[in-house]
């Protein structure tokens, strides 16, 4: 089975995974202490503003009816207002400010997680939809973090407030209005608990819909070349309208929200306004004292609305936080560096890389148990040399090489680098040590230079145009006028497959490792480039130790040793010529490509 075969089962996505707690929000906060707690400051003033103005439009009631002057209760009154309205203009720019700062801060939290999950974690879960969760599931936390909260604080002020001052001006009618909200809580909380679930799902869709593009972004030309064009846009529809079913049940949860509290607020006036006028009518109260009481009902309502509503988007926030929860859950490939400091001992043993009866299977997946790829090879690698590992398609070649570099751990059995077992060593120390040079040879997009740059960010131009002609790139260079800065386009699409492996080959050397691994994939290359190639690799040979995952035995006829895999085992090994008398199936591939 090769790791290609089991990247390509994918982990479904889960409507119903891990639930987010509040108590995990609580660390997004807790970095904007400083902006939340100036926004709180403001909101309280603002609440006091607020309660205040009632109490000043009942004096001037009462003013007005007993002939008093306005004068001064008016100036006062505008002074409310005017400092009310510029408290609350300063409050929703320090959090909307605060509020960026939490999306900045899921996003770059998610950004470090997402390149330092295990590998493992890459082959089950789809690209797009990890990419949904840095872009989408990070925006939904942005209001509920602060407006919701924030909010509140003030919110509660006001309705405390509001209650008191009622409480004071007519018992009887604040029972009342209590009793209408005290319906309308009832009514939301089973709604608002809902919508967590159903932004769960939704970002789930989105994520899916995401996966579906950059697939087929991934991958324009072949679907270009096949006519698949409808075909993958129908699939990119359907994920779309799945988000958009998603998206309806929100919005329909949502909407039964706002007008349930609405509604409240409006049976409360008509209540307040028959009962009291029947009050005032009855000479039980003044004019002055049931305006005041229906101001300050109305001041009441308006922070009840906003709890409403900020519930819906904290559920809403909850849901999103879930999603990615789940991802700074998992452990990152470095959690064992704490116990495993040790470093490579210095290049002293004569032996390079030994494997011990390793064996290797994949994880489970969806309970289906994953067969060995590897079955107890041995094997051992002499500093210095040239080595080649060959085999059919499966049989474990580079597999071997992501052991090496602690991609996976094995089942059983033993790495050992210089004599030191790689379990025991940090991943950072061993892949010091180590370059690595893919099989697809991945060229970002970007300039030569930046892709030179990965690896060894401080390396000159005389070092990056050194390493090219190591490698025998010159000719890219002398092909474009910005040379190193040359445009490579999407996936190195502007450079020949032969090009790309090179490229790929001469940023690993830039790092000096004193081992190379080459997964050298040249059964699509011309004989012109398979020349160049096997210069490359002559070169880059001298005075290191290279282990070379060979798909055409021409470019590795010559090597130290060779090591052939069939079906997770070590079946020979040996030169070239020696193979050819001691194993079949290295006769028969040599005779496939006429080099017996």
């Amino acid at each position: 089975m090769s790791m290609q075969g089991n990247r390509g089962r994918r982990r479904p996505p889960k409507d119903d995974g891990p639930k987010a707690k509040y108590s995990q929000l609580v660390p997004y906060l807790k970095e904007h202490k400083g902006s939340l707690a100036l926004a709180v400051l403001l909101s309280l003033i603002g609440a006091v503003a607020s309660l205040a103005q009632p109490m000043v439009v009942g004096q001037i009631i009462t003013s007005v009816t007993e002939g008093k002057p306005l004068g001064m209760v008016i100036f006062t009154l505008v002074g409310i207002t005017l400092a009310s309205a510029i408290t609350s203009g300063f409050m929703y720019y320090v959090l909307a400010k605060a509020g960026e700062g939490v999306v900045l801060s899921a996003r770059q939290k998610l950004a470090h997680r997402l390149l330092r999950l295990p590998i493992k974690e890459y082959d089950l879960r789809r690209t797009g939809d990890l990419v949904s969760r840095v872009g989408s599931d990070t925006t939904l936390l942005r209001s509920a973090l602060t407006q919701g909260f924030i909010d509140a604080a003030g919110g509660a002020l006001i309705f405390i407030g509001s209650v008191v001052a009622m409480a004071i001006i007519d018992p009887l009618l604040l029972g009342l209005t209590l009793a209408m909200i005290a319906v309308a809580i009832a009514s939301i909380g089973f709604t608002a608990r809902r919508i967590r679930s159903a932004t769960t799902k939704a970002q789930s869709r989105v994520g899916e819909m995401s996966a579906a593009v950059e697939r087929a972004l991934g991958a324009v030309r072949t679907i270009r070349a096949a006519r698949a064009e409808i075909r993958e846009t129908e699939q990119i529809n359907e994920n779309a309208h799945n988000a958009y079913i998603q998206g309806v049940k929100i919005a329909k949860l949502n909407s039964a929200v706002m007008p349930v509290s609405g509604l409240a607020a409006n049976a409360a006036f008509m209540v307040v306004l028959g009962v009291g006028g029947f009050r005032v009518a009855s000479g039980e109260t003044e004019v002055a004292s049931l305006v005041t009481f229906i101001l300050l009902m109305f001041l009441m309502i308006r922070p009840v609305g906003q709890a409403f509503q900020a519930y819906s988007s904290v559920q809403s926030a909850l849901g999103a936080l879930a999603r990615i929860q789940e991802i700074l859950d998992v452990p990152l490939e470095e959690s064992d560096e704490e116990t495993q400091t040790s470093k490579p001992r210095k290049a002293e043993n004569k032996t390079a890389i030994e494997f011990r009866k390793v064996k290797f299977a994949y994880a489970p997946v969806d309970g289906e148990k994953s067969p060995e790829v590897l079955q107890g090879i041995s094997f051992k690698i002499e500093r210095g040399t040239r080595v080649a590992i060959v085999g059919p398609s499966g049989s474990g070649k580079s597999t071997t090489f992501s052991l090496i570099e602690r991609f996976y751990e094995p089942t059983s059995g033993e790495i050992l680098l210089d004599g030191q077992n790689v379990s025991k060593m940090s991943r950072d120390s061993l892949r010091e040590q180590i370059g690595y040079v893919e099989q697809d040879a991945p060229v970002l997009a970007g300039s030569i230079k930046e892709n030179l740059l990965i690896g060894s960010p401080n390396a000159t131009d005389k070092e990056l145009k050194a390493v090219l002609a190591e490698v025998n790139l010159t000719e890219v260079l002398k092909r474009h006028k910005k040379g190193l800065d040359a445009e490579v386009g999407e996936q190195g699409i502007m450079l020949s497959g032969g090009e790309r492996q090179r490229l790929a080959i001469a940023r690993a050397l830039l790092a000096a490792p004193p081992i190379l691994l080459l997964d050298e994939s040249t059964s699509s290359l011309d004989g012109l480039n398979e020349q160049r190639m096997r210069e490359a690799i002559d070169a880059v040979a001298k005075n290191r130790t290279m282990i070379v995952i060979a798909h055409r035995l021409s470019t590795v006829v010559d090597s130290d040793q060779i090591i052939v895999l069939e079906k997770g085992k070590v079946i020979g090994s040996g030169t070239h010529k020696q193979l050819l008398r001691s194993t079949p199936l290295y006769k028969e591939l040599a005779a496939t490509q006429m080099l017996d």
